[in-house]
Parts: C-alpha cells; structure tokens; sequence
C-alpha cells in the first residue's frame, strides 16, 4: 500500500507513469527480500518528473527544518540552516540534486571506497556547515546512517533527511525526516523468505533488466 504525505501531489501517479513500481522477487540493498520494488531511477530519467519530485521534496524538507527549531524562514532563504544537500551514490544523486536546486543550495554526493562510504571528487564540509542528506528510497537507513557519519566526521552537522519513498517501519536518523510516499511493503530476511521457500529466483536491482509491473 502507497500513500502520499502530500496530498494529491500526484507522485504515485508519476510512479505508475514511469514503470518505477515493479512486482517479483527482489533482494534490497539492505539484504532484505521483498515481492515489490521501486525502482526510481525510472521516475527520476525524466527532467520534468524529477523536478516536480524535487521541488516537493524540498517543500516537504523546509518545513521539517522550521518544525524542528533549525531556523526559521525554511532550510535556504539566507538564513544559514543548510547550505548543501549530500546524496550517497548512485540512487541519491539525481534526487538529491533537483532537491539542491529547489532550495538554492550546493549538491554533492558521496560513494563507497572499499565498501567505506567516502567523500570523493574534491566534494567538502566546512566544519560547522549544516546539511540536509537526501536518498531516493530508505528501508532501514543504512546508507543514509554512513552518509551523516562521514558529514559528522568532517565537522559537519546533518539537520534534516529526506526520501522519495520511505519503506522503513521505525528508523530515527534523530533529525527531521521528510518522504513523499510511504510503502507498506512486506520485507523479509533472506531465511525466513516465503518466495525463497517456493524456489522463485531473486533480482538483485542493478544487475539485470527488470520487468516492469503493477503496485
């Protein structure tokens, strides 16, 4: 089950749209299993849906900031309360730079060095900046969790996350956090996997084509 916490934003029909929401048998970059993926790659490939998505996404994340007491006047605006967006690759970067744009605000990303998530490219935090960590979809916030430990390590501060799609149940990144779509989505550990159990072969996202399908 979808539902948008913006609504009638008309992100889940962008989705549909898009192909983003397929059906099968999948292994999530958290090892978990599942019979649903979203696929945003397939929303974001589009200029146009990705800016839409973006622009909401930031709208969404302005008014978490001021919520939480980072400052009023939203997270750009001259205030001070956030003057990057950071996106782990590769899922976060499209998302994380139209969210950038929208706000008026640096984007850049950071990548895995040795299965180390590492700030490369010349890309920096200035000790006492303050940051926004977006990523595409979360389920049990790994990457995003990596992505504040190298912001931390640099002097920075983290004083929101976002998400297009939030698959996670419970997960506290102890900051706002901002999602455009909550996926109730049954996840299971690979040992207890019913679709496992049946012999259906798994896709792990990203190594093959994958068919689309219906929510």
């Amino acid at each position: 089950m979808l539902k948008e916490t913006l609504p009638d934003s008309g992100v889940i029909k962008l989705m549909e749209e898009s192909g983003a929401l397929l059906k099968g048998h999948f292994e999530l970059a958290s090892g978990l299993h599942s019979d649903r993926y979203v696929q945003c790659a397939r929303l974001l490939e589009d200029p146009g849906r990705a800016e839409i998505v973006g622009r909401f996404l930031a709208e969404l994340l302005k008014k978490k900031v001021g919520e939480g007491g980072a400052g009023e006047g939203g997270v750009a605006g001259g205030d001070g309360t956030a003057g990057v967006v950071v996106s782990p690759a590769v899922g976060g970067i499209v998302i994380g730079h139209e969210v950038a744009r929208a706000l008026g605000v640096r984007n850049i990303f950071t990548e895995r060095v040795a299965g180390k998530m590492s700030m490369r490219r010349g890309f920096g935090i200035a000790p006492g900046e303050k940051a926004i960590v977006v990523e595409d979809v979360f389920t049990t916030g790994g990457s995003i969790k990596e992505v504040i430990e190298v912001i931390s390590e640099m002097g920075g501060e983290v004083v929101a996350v976002g998400s297009i799609v939030n698959r996670s149940v419970d997960v506290d990144f102890g900051v706002p956090t901002a999602y455009l779509v909550r996926a109730e989505i049954e996840n299971h550990q690979p040992a207890e996997c019913p679709l496992c159990s049946r012999g259906i072969e798994v896709t792990k996202p990203g190594t093959k084509r994958l068919q689309m399908g219906s929510k």
